[in-house]
């Protein structure tokens, strides 16, 4: 989704909560992986795998200038001819420790066995980020979370639209402190998208 798709879906949903906390959990997923130069671990369900959003989030990585938002797309199944960005399995989030992070898209509740690798990830020193259906159980896994329920305005391919446009804002700025043509492209479209005074 492109700067003035998601400066018309923040200007919908002015007044609702999603844009803050969307920031908010974006600027936790950003402060997780930056300092740590990388480590990005991005996991679904084994119903549901995040693709869009390992896509988007590997756009707003190279368009903000912060490659330590390029996930690692962890997947359930991976078959043998799967090309390398493809082939890592869940194993790796068992593997994980101090210094990365787990972000877990979870519609639905998923199964024990990735509870258990989040889990022990949590406890071998990765951070968990988890943008989830409001399963108690994968909430308290997290340090941060971000659940969409049945009765919000918003689904969660929306709010997966706000946390990645968002975690790429305020990136580092450019080589001699100017802004890039996306940088000012996104500013506009919010000026052009704020309510106007009424006028008489």
């Amino acid at each position: 989704m492109d700067a003035v798709r998601v400066a018309l879906l923040r200007d919908v949903l002015a007044g609702t909560r999603w844009p803050q906390d969307a920031r908010r959990f974006a600027l936790a997923l950003r402060t997780s992986v930056v300092p740590h130069g990388g480590g990005l671990l991005l996991a679904g369900t084994e119903a549901y795998e995040p693709w869009h959003l390992a896509a988007h989030l590997s756009d707003e990585s190279a368009w903000s200038g912060l490659p330590e938002l390029a996930p690692t797309l962890v997947r359930h199944r991976v078959a043998a001819g799967d090309p390398a960005h493809l082939a890592v399995g869940l194993g790796r989030i068992a593997a994980a420790g101090r210094g990365e992070t787990v972000l877990l898209v979870a519609p639905e509740r998923p199964g024990e066995g990735l509870l258990e690798r989040v889990h022990d990830a949590r406890r071998a020193g990765a951070r968990v980020l988890t943008l989830d259906g409001g399963d108690p159980e994968v909430g308290g896994l997290a340090h941060e979370s971000l659940a969409v329920g049945g009765d919000d305005e918003v689904d969660l391919d929306i709010v997966q639209h706000l946390v990645s446009a968002a975690a790429g804002e305020n990136g580092r700025p450019p080589a001699g402190g100017r802004h890039t043509f996306r940088d000012r492209l996104a500013r506009l479209a919010d000026r052009l998208t704020q309510p106007q005074p009424a006028r008489w």
